[in-house]
């Protein structure tokens, strides 16, 4: 069986994965291409704009401009964008999408005819996901497929009674409430001495805020991002509309991380309340229980011990096969 993915982003292939520059969408399509190449009756494609074609681990990786008519998939799979699926002639068609994308921002993207003529199956990323996406934008069915990190986060040695230092990290971008995060923080820093905020490039700090512990991390590979929320306390992700799945907050998880959060979004299925973090009903709540996990030296290494009980429940070989599962039912 010959499964095709089109993407269109940036130009990327699975050599860069490790990269900074790789964000969740483009990490899930490397992920499950790489993990459904190892089934020996597939064919994986990926056509997207890297420059040069290119067979990785069993996957071919073309440029979507040199796509040939002759060439014709069982299953084709346009990531995020129904105008994708009218570069081939398929029969199983499949949209996966990353966001809830509100039906004005659906028809603005010129969406609704190829919707229309390839009548796509919708892969949704959870529950929040599959509530907020409309019936008109998922008129042909809808699945769930949640995703998963990368094998390097599960496979990573986690020392179950290291504490960190009193370091909380923000690890998704900027525009995921992180305006809501630095107000609360001056009541945070306050009541917890020698605390620290890590927050993603680029932000202008004033010098009030790094007076107050407001640090701007440094973004690195993916092997730096691991070892940085290794040694961090909690995770501090208030969560957003806008977020159908969080991967940011699903590699804290899988590195033992606490998490405080609002719950906003699809946060409140990456958290299990007073088990591996906390879910807060307010501000005041959301203080609160930071305060405690950065105090505590018990209390986070109580929520640690529940979050490694916890780990390697799920992988991209879970993914492929529940990927494949849908495909052959429809």
């Amino acid at each position: 069986m010959k499964i095709y993915f089109v993407e269109k982003t940036i130009p990327f292939n699975s050599a860069d994965i490790d990269k900074p520059f790789i964000s969740g969408s483009e990490k899930t399509l490397i992920n499950i291409a790489n993990e459904l190449a190892n089934y020996e009756n597939l064919k994986i494609k990926v056509f997207n704009l890297t420059k040069t074609k290119t067979v990785i681990q069993k996957v071919e990786w073309n440029n979507i401009k040199n796509i040939s008519p002759k060439d014709k998939p069982d299953v084709l799979i346009g990531m995020s964008d129904a105008n994708l699926l009218s570069f081939f002639k398929c029969k199983k068609n499949y949209l996966w999408s990353h966001s809830v994308q509100p039906i004005e921002k659906f028809l603005r993207k010129k969406q609704l005819l190829p919707f229309i003529k390839n009548k796509p199956i919708m892969i949704l990323e959870g529950d929040y996901h599959f509530k907020n996406r409309s019936f008109f934008t998922s008129f042909f069915g809808k699945k769930i497929l949640p995703i998963a990190v990368d094998d390097d986060f599960i496979k990573f040695h986690i020392d179950e009674k290291y504490v960190p230092n009193r370091k909380a990290i923000f690890t998704t971008r900027s525009d995921r409430n992180l305006e809501f995060l630095i107000k609360c923080w001056p009541s945070i820093s306050s009541n917890s001495d020698n605390s620290s905020l890590y927050i993603n490039p680029p932000y202008n700090l004033t010098d009030d805020q790094i007076k107050l512990g407001i640090r701007l991390r440094t973004k690195g590979n993916k092997i730096d991002l691991i070892n940085e929320l290794s040694m961090s306390r909690v995770m501090l992700n208030p969560g957003h509309k806008g977020e159908v799945f969080c991967l940011a907050a699903e590699e804290a998880r899988e590195l033992c991380v606490p998490i405080v959060t609002l719950g906003i979004g699809s946060l409140r299925e990456r958290v299990e309340h007073g088990v591996t973090g906390f879910i807060a009903k307010n501000t005041n709540e959301f203080i609160d229980y930071t305060i405690k996990i950065l105090n505590n030296d018990n209390l986070y290494l109580n929520l640690k011990k529940n979050l490694m009980k916890k780990r390697n429940v799920r992988s991209y070989k879970n993914v492929a096969q529940e990927l494949l599962d849908i495909v052959n039912e429809n």
